[in-house]
């Protein structure tokens, strides 16, 4: 199983399996109290969700990693892909911000199971997070359109900071929706990094990259529904 990672560039040793093992089985048994992901994709658990996470480390090998010391995973849901990320690099603290209690609280669980220390886990809404200006890089996994998730990104990110985007290969029309966005938020795509799940169906994905070329006016991001009825 954990030999295809060695297509993300990734090579774990013995003692990171084990953890990785210990991991899988302990969401597993929050799954079946709290439903993180649906009962379908639990065979999947590794090729759908955590391999999808580590994938990050395509990015993470082909860009600065030295300036890389904090990470904010925006809408986390069950901890993807912040747990998977937080795992694989102990030295970068991951903040798994999400609006729902319990998916939070179940990630505080696996936190204390884990001993993860670098992972902190924050129950509230991207707009009420008063944390602008202050991460290297921001994350997000299958939660919204890139115009509306740029918006809830983009201001938490340094200046120089960057956006990693999971997408389907359907983000082309997602970049060019999101132009406007991507200006008034002084953004930009600079690279569209393709891989692939271990899995036989539909299986293609990509990584945006989306570097933060100066400060975010600071009417940004707006209230959420605003964000979803005039979108930028």
């Amino acid at each position: 199983m954990y030999d295809c990672l060695n297509l993300l560039n990734i090579n774990l040793n013995e003692e990171q399996i084990k953890i990785f093992k210990n991991y899988q089985k302990l969401f597993l048994e929050y799954n079946q109290k709290i439903n993180l992901i649906s009962k379908n994709d639990e065979k999947f658990l590794f090729e759908k969700h955590i391999f999808d996470s580590l994938a990050f480390n395509l990015f993470y090998s082909k860009y600065n990693k030295k300036n890389i010391n904090n990470i904010l995973d925006i809408g986390t849901g069950g901890g993807f892909p912040s747990v998977p990320i937080s795992l694989l690099y102990p030295n970068i603290n991951v903040t798994a911000l999400d609006s729902i209690n319990k998916k939070i609280k179940s990630i505080e669980c696996l936190k204390e199971e884990l001993l993860l220390k670098n992972l902190f886990p924050v129950c509230r809404r991207a707009e009420e997070f008063n944390e602008k200006e202050k991460f290297d890089v921001a994350v997000s996994r299958a939660t919204a359109e890139l115009r509306i998730i740029l918006e809830y990104a983009i201001p938490f990110l340094k200046t120089g900071g960057y956006f990693v985007a999971y997408k389907s290969l359907k983000a082309e029309e997602e970049i060019k929706n999101a132009k406007t966005a991507l200006k008034l938020l002084n953004a930009e795509v600079i690279d569209k990094i393709e891989y692939s799940l271990p899995i036989k169906e539909e299986n293609k994905r990509v990584l945006l990259i989306i570097r933060k070329i100066k400060k975010t006016p600071s009417i940004y991001p707006r209230q959420n529904g605003i964000i979803k009825k005039k979108m930028l």
